[in-house]
């Protein structure tokens, strides 16, 4: 029977279609670790084609020399947001769940926000306050040399484009988006997701040495917390664009002092 002979009243049964999904512990960490691997290979392509069409040797003295060029480091940190977002619109597309809505990409109000800055900066605070009991430097002392090489590149706005809004987007979509939205509704939940989420920012940042990956992992605690309070990860994005604003300006008050 077609639909036009089907008895008056009755519309044509359709097959019903999947259900939007909210990747669990195990989908998200599959998926993690294919929007790292994409990631890491949008920041590679820059080095890779630098050294292949480089007029120097193929060797490990020219791949750390690209390394600590403040120029590199920043085009190479710009190429991993279009990258991390292809993968993130993928992951999300098969979840049949719009992206702003998987990624919780919503406003939030101005008093939490205020709530956040003055959180973030109490903790900075009580971390300068450790660094200088502790005899420690307070910015991690290679940071200084990039930014000299990107002044001197004449690739300044670069770096503090790369640092305080591309990194914080990238970092923050993938950490306190995709990650933490799917571990919190795992087994995990939100408690779970922001430590173990966390961590793995943390992990992404080996650079450093202990103290600094301390910071790192405190401030994701931080993060994390907020993320789950406001529910909104554009409020995590602004902290960490804020954070690393100020961070640059110390780097930069280092450099012109060293």
């Amino acid at each position: 029977m077609t639909a036009a002979e089907s008895p008056a009243g009755l519309a044509p049964v359709s097959p019903p279609g999947r259900e939007p999904r909210v990747w669990k512990f195990v989908g998200t960490s599959l998926w993690g670790l294919a929007l790292f691997g994409a990631m890491f290979a949008g920041q590679a392509v820059v080095v890779g084609w630098l050294l292949i069409t480089g007029d120097g040797p193929l060797d490990t003295s020219s791949l750390t020399a690209l390394l600590s060029n403040g120029r590199i480091i920043s085009l190479s940190v710009i190429m991993g947001l279009p990258a991390i977002l292809i993968m993130l619109w993928i992951a999300t597309r098969v979840s049949r769940t719009p992206f702003a809505d998987y990624l919780a990409l919503r406003s939030t109000s101005w008093t939490m926000l205020a709530a956040g800055v003055a959180s973030l900066v109490l903790l900075m605070v009580a971390w300068e306050v450790i660094s200088r009991v502790a005899g420690r430097e307070s910015s991690p002392g290679f940071m200084v040399d990039v930014l000299k090489s990107a002044r001197a590149d004449g690739a300044l706005w670069l770096l503090v484009f790369a640092f305080c809004v591309a990194a914080p987007i990238t970092e923050e979509f993938f950490a306190r988006g995709f990650l933490y939205r799917g571990w919190s509704e795992s087994f995990l939940r939100p408690a779970g997701a922001i430590l173990l989420s966390s961590t793995v920012w943390t992990l992404m940042h080996l650079q450093y040495n202990w103290f600094f990956l301390a910071q790192v992992f405190s401030i994701g605690l931080l993060l994390g917390y907020l993320r789950y309070l406001s529910n909104s990860t554009w409020l995590p994005v602004i902290l960490h664009g804020l954070n690393n604003l100020a961070a640059t300006v110390q780097t930069i008050w280092l450099a012109n002092n060293s």
